[in-house]
């Protein structure tokens, strides 16, 4: 199994403890799950935190049961398959920011289908006009006309800087990004990419090289890629300077390549990674050398973008940088498989020294989705709703991490925030085992958020864009609730369950 990210409940657990080494003294800090459990029960209930109101109750579910779904999964879907929380979780209906179960149990969806639900489940307009393309038209192929992708293209090229206005249509982010680099390559004439540790690009062959995470790399081959040193202000050895980061990138032009190169590819909230948001100053400096070396600079906001950030509508432009070329997907599309490559005509060009065609790339149901999410972004301001929602949510985090010690670190911008779980603030060490229990705990009151980090330990906070401060005020309350909760106490390692 690959170490890091897989199933949180795939490995055997004591059914009474868990316990970690602490490292020290040789002694393991244990907490019990079932006692956890067991005062949650006893405690009044009124003290839980409660879900805000919401008017919608889906309609009877009878369809096969949770057991049923994990069943056949198992038996005729891949087995890389991993799923979260001991008991998986059956979600049969979603309404804006909220998911229901099987049994029409309403559950807070903080993670928004890792950061792609934009405007909201099933959101209606986004919903009418998927169904409306599909009666009229479901697929033809762009070597007929068709007025949804031409729409949307424009509307899309509109929200970007600069030159930066043709659009070539995509399924996924690794499509997307996979794309993007063949493009550098070939406009250059270099193949050597810059790629940052710690990132995540995509899992096709040339995304994987440009990955940078164990976990997410199979031993193929991987070529012309340099990973240079992560400018993360938490865990980063030069902390938030980012000009310092910057000079590694020089470095591995001069030490590892020809001195020309085909571009640079970063995130500038790495997503996958933990929400790590690049240090100030770092964007614009290796923007800079770059271009002094002839590349050209990949935006990829495959997460970042759709004004998740809420300060701007693309994560790049937070760093006062503009790309050569932009990749985007996940809350392009509210959940329609639909991604994109922006870039500008000189560059868009390279593509037509062969034949480049993408059968599904511009499908007119997934681009009239597209036009829709723009529209409601812009209709119900949700950039606007990200920023001021998004910081009250920060704030109220960072008032926890003053709370716990075992929160290291709160980052992010907008709705794409990140809250690190640490069990040695001066050693940083990933709290795992705590960030996998804590998950647990949240399900059962209500709120789903993700999990990522290259260690697992940093929960990831993107849920649709329709979040509202009732909703961030119940996650952080659920948190505290949940947290507040944890008894660490020591126990002889002898008498100890390990993993």
């Amino acid at each position: 199994m690959v170490h890091g990210f897989i199933s949180p409940w795939r490995r055997v657990l004591s059914e009474t403890t868990y316990s970690l080494r602490r490292g020290q003294f040789g002694r393991r800090r244990c907490f019990s799950l079932v006692a956890h459990k067991a005062e949650l029960d006893k405690n009044n209930i009124d003290s839980v935190p409660k879900l805000p109101p919401f008017d919608y109750s889906p309609p009877p579910y009878t369809g096969p049961s949770a057991v049923d779904i994990l069943s056949k999964r198992k038996e005729y879907l891949s087995p890389s398959m991993f799923y979260f929380y001991q008991k998986p979780l059956n979600v049969v209906d979603g309404r804006m920011q909220y998911l229901f179960d099987e049994n029409g149990r309403r559950y807070l969806d903080a993670f928004g289908g890792i950061a792609t639900v934009s405007c909201g489940h099933c959101h209606p307009d986004v919903v009418d006009a998927i169904v409306n393309q599909t009666k009229r038209l479901q697929h033809s192929t762009i070597l007929y006309l068709n007025n949804a992708i031409a729409d949307f293209a424009e509307a899309l090229a509109n929200k970007l800087p600069g030159n930066l206005k043709v659009v070539f249509f995509t399924n996924s982010g690794t499509e997307a990004n996979e794309l993007a680099m063949m493009i550098a390559r070939l406009y250059t004439g270099c193949h050597d990419i810059i790629s940052l540790r710690n990132a995540y690009h995509g899992n096709a062959a040339g995304t994987m090289g440009a990955t940078a995470q164990s976990n997410w790399k199979f031993n193929v081959i991987q070529s012309g890629v340099h990973h240079a040193i992560n400018p993360d202000p938490y865990r980063g050895v030069f902390g938030s300077e980012g000009e310092k980061y910057a000079k590694d990138v020089q470095d591995l032009i001069q030490f590892g390549t020809s001195g020309n190169i085909a571009g640079f590819i970063s995130e500038a909230i790495q997503g996958v990674g933990g929400i790590i948001e690049l240090a100030p100053g770092y964007m614009p400096a290796v923007y800079s050398t770059i271009k002094k070396a002839g590349g050209l600079c990949i935006a990829d906001e495959v997460q970042a973008g759709f004004a998740r950030t809420g300060s701007h509508f693309w994560g790049f432009e937070n760093h006062g940088v503009v790309p050569d070329i932009v990749t985007m997907a996940k809350g392009i599309g509210n959940g329609i498989p639909l991604g994109a490559v922006v870039t500008t005509p000189e560059i868009a060009e390279v593509l037509t020294r062969r034949s480049y065609f993408n059968t599904f790339g511009g499908n007119p149901v997934c681009t009239a989705a597209g036009l829709a999410v723009l529209k409601v972004i812009e209709k119900e301001k949700l950039q606007e709703n990200a920023h001021v929602v998004g910081s009250h949510l920060k704030e109220r985090l960072t008032a926890l991490k003053d709370k716990y010690d075992l929160i290291g670190d709160v980052r992010g911008r907008g709705l794409m925030l990140g809250v690190e779980l640490v069990t040695d603030h001066k050693l940083k060490t990933p709290a795992k085992l705590e960030t996998l229990h804590i998950m647990e705990q949240l399900k059962e009151i209500g709120v789903l958020v993700g999990k990522g980090g290259f260690y697992g330990n940093v929960f990831r906070m993107t849920p649709p864009l329709c979040f509202t401060k009732e909703d961030a005020d119940f996650l952080v309350d659920a948190m505290d609730y949940t947290m507040g909760k944890i008894r660490p106490y020591f126990k002889n390692p002898t008498f100890s369950n390990t993993l």
